[in-house]
């Protein structure tokens, strides 16, 4: 690793990659396109906190393969895991005979992670956990996301989403746990009905999950500054968070204790023991 400018000044002890704890996840194309030359200035700037690139939305599959193996393969220039984002729930539903060969293309074309997402879906958790187990026999990290609002992942109103039963966190909790038993990497929280698209937070199930399944195992989904700052402020600057790449530096900043807000400023901190 370079050496950081101004390294005289603490920071917030940070592990190397490949991390397990600490684990920051961006957002690649979705809500704009982000080609070769803005993922180069990102990472160049600001890989060393990156750890996991995610597309979304699909949006791969609307680009020519060469373009999303030129994007992987600068991922992997900075040592940055590469995640399909959680499209195979479409597949599933508009090209079941064809989740074989997706799982498959996803190897072939330099994918690290597929991340299984179902906030859409009404489906067993047996073959939740099934693909879990397809996807890590292929040799990829399965990612399976877990969820306390039908209807999460989406772009739906707070109305749309109150119109829909809400998921019980203990099956979800439980869910999570069976996806580990069968290898899951980690296990993506997904934030519709936690702190997004919910006219009051339910922290109550962000600490209920991070308590039953190990915040280890968890990356929870912070949509917005407010939402990364209250994990850090109650989970410490180590939580495992998925963000718009477009506040990689926000977050860094609060992680390290180089900057915050009123109710943040100067309280986050780690500690080594020698």
């Amino acid at each position: 690793m370079a050496e950081r400018a101004f390294d005289f000044l603490r920071v917030n002890e940070r592990e190397g990659k490949p991390r397990e704890k600490g684990i920051t996840e961006i957002r690649g194309p979705y809500y704009d396109p982000m080609g070769p030359r803005e993922l180069r200035d990102v990472l160049e700037t600001m890989g060393r906190y990156v750890d996991i690139y995610k597309f979304s939305g699909g949006s791969f599959a609307l680009m020519d393969r060469e373009v999303v193996e030129e994007l992987i393969g600068i991922c992997h220039e900075h040592d940055v895991q590469v995640s399909t984002g959680g499209f195979i729930e479409h597949v599933l539903i508009a090209d079941h005979d064809q989740v074989d060969r997706y799982i498959e293309e996803s190897k072939e074309i330099g994918f690290d992670i597929v991340e299984i997402s179902s906030g859409f879906l009404a489906i067993d958790t047996e073959d939740l956990v099934a693909l879990t187990e397809q996807v890590t026999e292929a040799g990829l990290k399965a990612k399976p996301e877990i969820n306390v609002q039908f209807g999460a992942g989406g772009a739906s109103s707070v109305e749309e989403l109150e119109s829909e039963a809400a998921i019980d966190p203990g099956s979800a909790i439980e869910e999570a746990k069976r996806h580990l038993d069968a290898g899951a990497y980690k296990i993506m929280v997904e934030s519709e009905g936690i702190t997004e698209r919910v006219r009051e937070w339910r922290t109550d199930v962000a600490f209920e999950i991070a308590n039953e399944v190990g915040i280890e195992h968890c990356v929870f989904e912070a949509a917005d500054p407010e939402v990364f700052e209250w994990y850090i402020k109650n989970f410490g600057p180590k939580v495992n968070l998925f963000v718009d790449n477009s506040q990689i530096v926000e977050l860094e900043c609060m992680r390290s204790g180089l900057w915050g807000k009123k109710s943040s400023w100067g309280r986050i901190t780690s500690y080594t023991s020698e």
